[in-house]
């Protein structure tokens, strides 16, 4: 049984404060205190531009926090990411929390609209984060990286497009997905050719982890 095959699951009813983020995540007091700031400044920051649904704030823990730090027990080996889309720093930001004391650990944030990477440069200073800012399309970086990752950027067809320069460079993907993976999975073979492996999420019963390697495109027939 694989690393990933052994994890145990923890729903929305399992993490409902930091408390139980830390239980489960087994993160340090010093992450859990920034991930809480990173909470506050999100949900200010939130109210000025749309980052997040407000009412998934309510449920940051569950919904936000732990959602994104199960892909470190997923690949936990991992020192460098680059998170596609990062948006509202979901999962990049609560990565580069996790990892600050990590040696080598450090990720890479982006993001191709101007006001969200003002976002994110404010959550890597105000938290010290171990974390590269980019104000560009993902396609248009060429940055070697252990893996590559996404939540809500794309469907997996468009979502392989932008990953392929990190894939050239040997990257691993680690794809936070949704209940539709099957259907994203069958309309992305007829654009590429792909080793995948669907895992259960650890935080939702409805959601799935995705993994993907060997990606090339597929040659027309």
């Amino acid at each position: 049984m694989s690393v990933a095959e052994s994890l145990e699951v923890h729903g929305p009813e399992a993490v409902k404060d930091a408390a139980d983020f830390a239980r489960v995540s087994g993160a340090s007091a010093s992450a859990v205190a920034d991930l809480d700031r990173y909470r506050v400044l999100l949900g200010e920051w939130n109210e000025k531009m749309n980052l997040v649904g407000p009412a998934t704030m309510g449920v940051f823990w569950s919904r936000h926090a732990w959602d994104s730090a199960q892909l470190l027990k997923f690949a936990p080996t991992a020192k460098t990411w680059a998170d596609l889309g990062a948006g509202a720093g979901l999962p990049g930001v609560v990565l580069a929390i996790l990892g600050k004391d990590r040696p080598g650990f450090h990720v890479h944030l982006i993001d191709s609209l101007t006001k969200r990477c003002r976002f994110l440069q404010a959550m890597v200073d105000e938290l010290s984060l171990p974390a590269t800012v980019h104000d560009a399309r993902a396609e248009s970086l060429d940055i070697p990286v252990d893996v590559v990752t996404a939540r809500a950027c794309a469907p997996l067809p468009r979502l392989l497009g932008y990953a392929q320069p990190y894939f050239r460079r040997g990257a691993v993907g680690w794809f936070l997905k949704g209940q539709d993976i099957a259907s994203e999975l069958e309309e992305a073979t007829t654009s590429w050719v792909f080793e995948a492996q669907v895992l259960p999420s650890l935080s939702d019963s409805r959601g799935h982890i995705l993994s993907v390697r060997s990606v090339s495109r597929a040659r027309s027939v």
